[in-house]
């Protein structure tokens, strides 16, 4: 069994060190107050047998919690006091200072927290642990002076989630919908260097990575481009290339036909496309920029956002080839295709490609096979987004989101034109569902009571991100406010307009509403009393966020949470409030956002039928996913699902697996097992438990994750059962 060392670092339990702790405490005292000997083992074995029964790795304040409470129990209280007090002082000497250790531990990759706290962050790499230091010093300026002392209780104690404290110190946002259309028609400045609209579609691809890799490093969370803003400039290479054609071929043959030269034309215009596809795939993937990780970029991929039919039948040539070499992969080290982690893909489910005689059902089959083999693309169903989206003037509208799931509301701006590219989202702040529930202890009128100040709580923190935006200048990221990735702003000029009026949004973003339910009435959200209340649930958080909406002219809108780290944090803190309650405090992890339990035994069609419901309500962002076995020869199945979630459903995605063993070569799938009470991946064909040594590829929170997880997250990983 191991521990969690105030530095984030991992060692091995030792009760001695509780018997060295408390002798000195009880020594500490008049001999006709102290324990004996045995009393003092005793309450070493306790805690020990205790520790183990929670199938996870306590940190220190955890043990010595349990340590004071056993010796209360042997009515010791004199040395409780006295333990208690050498607690106090020595938490007093470590304020002093709250940062080295954690740097120290950090650049000896020491800190396991850390180390599995993203995903797609290689912690041992000097540029992730330079942004880490950052990220260090930034929090304990954030919670020593930039947040109220309650908002910085409440996240600690895992009531909130003040999302991304690690940037909070500088004036930073969230999540992006990159304006390429204007960057590239227009043209932009990256690093002072004016860029030009390209002459070729080549250009343009090369232009987009540095585009995406400047606006990675002025933000903190996902960026979107379209794929449909490339797309005119396939005819302008197609022009460029005939023109060249034409000039070689009459040199040659002077009688040459126009068959012929679009035939040629269209060849090397297919091969330029290849290329430019390519060189997206790969500059994205091995990209790193200021903090130390790939962009967390999504591409859009929607035929009906085409002007005109030429570049509708264009832009499908571009899908195409970004489908076919997703497929294919890339390569690791040892030159084995494998499933990257970006970008992540979305393709839109529309009446052009949706049914068997659509013009361009060839995509949507690509797309099936691509899924089944990679994970994606993730599926957008442009039936119900037209449905959800409605703005002020009564219209429908398809749009991506901001990265995995974050998406803007419904936005038309002073020329009655509605509005996408080019805005963002100022922060998220999440909400522990489950801790109200429990604090309830099943009195619903004392729920909506504590949900009540929670989400007081919650908006007072959402204020504090909108308040740290207010008066940044455009000069702070000139990539985002200056040159078109969101505005086009005079430099020394402030952001503050486009925070307020719905150009921008700002998150409440919930966590573990499946919990929550079953919690208060015993139900869970596949029931119908607990459907009923999860629901309720829903609109209430909604009443919210327009009411605060109505009152400050800013854009609140419900988030639903993609937990990574945080699932862990929040189930632990769940214990040490609750202790473990079956099927709501007994696992590492609660439930992301309103998803229905990864153990749940239900059929796909039924989850995202149900789920529906739920993502309806959450307007600021939410996605729903099956979780499938190896579909590779089972396509048609694939396809069905599809078929369904345009039915059904706004955004959904289908979970495989993809893993590779860089030891024994096994192409499958990655196993978790249990090893001295902690969650190791392993091999089942070599056995080997070398994470450097092999690729394992999971979808987490909306992206696919590639560097492993905390205990919390991949208990909830090992626990998941197949909807098909």
């Amino acid at each position: 069994m191991k521990i969690i060392k105030r530095n984030g670092s991992e060692v091995i339990f030792d009760s001695n060190k509780i018997i060295i702790a408390v002798t000195k405490a009880n020594e500490s005292v008049v001999p006709s107050a102290r324990m004996s000997d045995i009393q003092i083992k005793r309450i070493a074995e306790d805690v020990e047998m205790a520790a183990s029964h929670m199938n996870r790795s306590l940190n220190v304040e955890e043990i010595q919690d349990m340590v004071e409470d056993q010796i209360m129990n042997q009515r010791a209280f004199e040395v409780a006091r006295r333990y208690i007090t050498y607690r106090y002082t020595r938490a007093l000497v470590r304020k002093s200072n709250t940062t080295d250790e954690q740097i120290l531990s950090l650049i000896e990759c020491n800190n396991e927290e850390v180390k599995q706290e993203n995903s797609n962050k290689n912690p041992t790499v000097n540029s992730v642990q330079r942004d880490y230091m950052a990220g260090e010093v930034s929090k304990d300026i954030t919670r020593r002076i930039l947040l109220p002392a309650d908002i910085v209780e409440a996240h600690e104690k895992g009531i909130i989630h003040f999302h991304d404290s690690d940037y909070f110190a500088q004036h930073m946002h969230n999540c992006d919908l990159v304006n390429l259309e204007d960057m590239l028609q227009n043209g932009t400045v990256i690093s002072g260097t004016m860029i030009e609209k390209p002459h070729s579609f080549s250009t343009a691809c090369n232009i987009a990575t540095q585009i995406i890799a400047q606006v990675a490093s002025c933000q903190y969370g996902g960026q979107s481009i379209s794929l449909t803003h490339l797309a005119p400039f396939v005819d302008v290479s197609r022009k460029k290339i005939r023109i060249n054609v034409e000039k070689e071929l009459k040199t040659i043959n002077p009688d040459v036909t126009n068959e012929d030269i679009d035939k040629i034309t269209e060849d090397r215009l297919i091969e330029e496309i290849r290329s430019g596809v390519q060189t997206i795939q790969y500059q994205v993937v091995t990209l790193m920029t200021t903090n130390g990780q790939a962009p967390f970029v999504t591409v859009f991929m929607y035929l009906n956002e085409a002007k005109n039919e030429r570049e509708k039948k264009d832009l499908a040539i571009i899908i195409e080839e970004t489908l076919k070499q997703r497929y294919e992969g890339v390569k690791n080290e040892k030159g084995v295709w494998v499933t990257p982690a970006f970008p992540k893909l979305i393709y839109v489910l529309e009446e052009d490609n949706i049914h068997e005689n659509s013009p361009y059902y060839y995509l949507t089959k690509l797309a099936a096979k691509c899924t089944a083999k990679r994970m994606v693309p993730d599926y957008i169903s442009e039936k119900i987004m037209l449905q959800n989206k409605i703005d002020k003037n009564g219209d429908g509208h398809c749009y991506t989101c901001m990265g995995c799931r974050s998406f803007l509301t419904p936005y038309v701006d002073e020329n009655g034109k509605p509005k996408y590219y080019g805005r963002f989202n100022q922060g998220v702040v999440t909400v522990n569902l489950v801790d109200i529930g429990l604090s309830a202890e099943g009195d619903m009128e004392r729920f909506w009571q504590i949900f009540d100040e929670r989400m007081e709580l919650c908006h007072r923190a959402l204020q504090c991100r909108h308040e740290r935006l207010t008066g940044t200048l455009s000069d702070a990221a000139p990539i985002l406010w200056q040159h078109g990735a969101l505005l086009r702003l005079p430099k020394g000029e402030t952001i503050d307009k486009y925070l307020h009026g719905g150009y921008s949004t700002i998150s409440l973003g919930y966590a573990g509403l499946w919990e929550c339910v079953l919690a208060l009435n015993g139900k869970k959200l596949t029931e119908p009393e607990g459907e009923a209340l999860g629901l309720e649930i829903m609109k209430k958080l909604n009443e919210y966020t327009a009411k605060w909406k109505a009152a400050e002219c800013i854009d609140y809108s419900l988030y639903g949470t993609p937990l990574e780290s945080t699932t862990y944090k929040f189930a632990k803190c769940l214990q040490k409030r609750f202790g473990i309650r079956k099927g709501i405090t007994d696992k590492t992890y609660i439930t992301n956002s309103y998803h229905i339990h990864v153990t749940e035994e239900i059929d796909a069609f039924k989850k995202l039928a149900l789920e529906a419901k739920f993502q309806a309500l959450s307007p600021g962002g939410a996605i729903s996913y099956v979780e499938v076995p190896n579909m590779q020869n089972n396509l048609d199945a694939v396809l069905s699902v599809m078929r369904f979630i345009y039915d059904n459903i706004m955004y959904a995605e289908l979970n495989t697996k993809s893993d590779y063993c860089q030891v024994c070569g096994f192409d499958g799938e990655i196993e978790i097992v249990e090893d001295d009470g902690k969650l190791v991946w392993r091999c089942p064909n070599c056995g080997n438990t070398d994470q450097s040594k092999m690729n394992v590829a999971r979808r987490t929170c909306g992206y696919i994750g590639t560097q492993y997880w905390n205990q919390g997250r991949t208990q909830e990983i090992k626990e998941r059962v197949l909807h098909l």
